[in-house]
């Protein structure tokens, strides 16, 4: 799942292989996009931003990405010929290094580095960020007391990086229901400094593990166990959607670990 966590390592990976290095192919499937010549250009840096990722390269352009529910980037060879147009690729981006190839991409854009913020200055303090700001969240978080908790954690605009796997797993953890208002949610402090810290744990690695163990089916408390007994008290997990009209998201959850208040 492309939260925080997988988007900061995706950017630690294409730094790698892009940053300092010129672009020997550039190719962005896009309309609005295809007729960019970034060919010759030098990638300056890669950085995540919660669930977004900045290529800046010189001179003043950033390519921005975002991964939204099954994106991702691929890393090959970099005398791998470019995939079809068939593909799912939106974006091929070429160095002495590698190829580097971004697949079912829910956002890509390219503008100034000067109107970055046009894109992600709607955002909270990164989780995993140099932003990284607990009061700030903090404060964010509780300006809307009467919104349910669930709602809250996913909103980017109050903290960035969380996504539907993390908020279920924390909710869980804290015993907590996904419905709860946050003025009821109990120890706001305690529950970011959870995500900060399952997010930070699981950024080295794909495998996003809660429960300590990375084995494939044992890796979380609820997320994506409907109808699963509870690891803890062999209640039936449950799975609901929660936002408002058009805009639902699933979660899961245990009604007995996580008792509506």
């Amino acid at each position: 799942m492309p939260e925080g966590d997988t988007v900061w390592l995706t950017a630690r990976r294409l730094r790698v292989v892009l940053a300092g290095e010129p672009l020997t192919r550039a190719d962005l499937r896009v309309p609005q996009h295809a007729t960019a010549d970034l060919v010759g250009a030098t990638v300056r840096e890669v950085v995540a931003r919660g669930k977004h990722l900045l290529i800046r390269i010189e001179p003043d352009l950033t390519l921005h990405t975002h991964l939204g529910m099954d994106g991702s980037w691929r890393l090959l060879p970099a005398d791998a010929p470019s995939p079809g147009a068939r593909e799912p690729v939106r974006v091929v981006l070429g160095t002495a290094r590698a190829l580097a190839v971004g697949r079912r991409l829910a956002e890509v854009d390219l503008v100034p580095t000067a109107r970055e913020d046009a894109l992600v200055g709607h955002l909270g303090p990164d989780l995993l960020g140099p932003d990284w700001d607990l009061p700030e969240a903090l404060r964010r978080l509780s300006a809307q007391p009467d919104r349910t908790i669930g709602e809250a954690l996913l909103d980017q605009r109050n903290l960035a990086g969380i996504g539907n796997l993390y908020r279920a797993e924390v909710l869980f953890l804290r015993g907590v229901a996904p419905t709860t208002p946050v003025a009821r949610a109990g120890d706001l402090d305690r529950m970011v400094r959870l995500a900060r810290q399952l997010l930070w744990t699981n950024r080295e690695h794909p495998e996003q593990a809660t429960t300590g163990d990375l084995r494939r089916g044992r890796q979380h408390w609820v997320y994506g166990r409907n109808g699963e007994p509870c690891r803890r008290c062999r209640t039936t997990i449950l799975r609901g959607e929660l936002g408002p009209p058009g805009q639902e998201r699933i979660t899961f959850w245990c009604p007995h670990c996580q008792p509506d208040q």
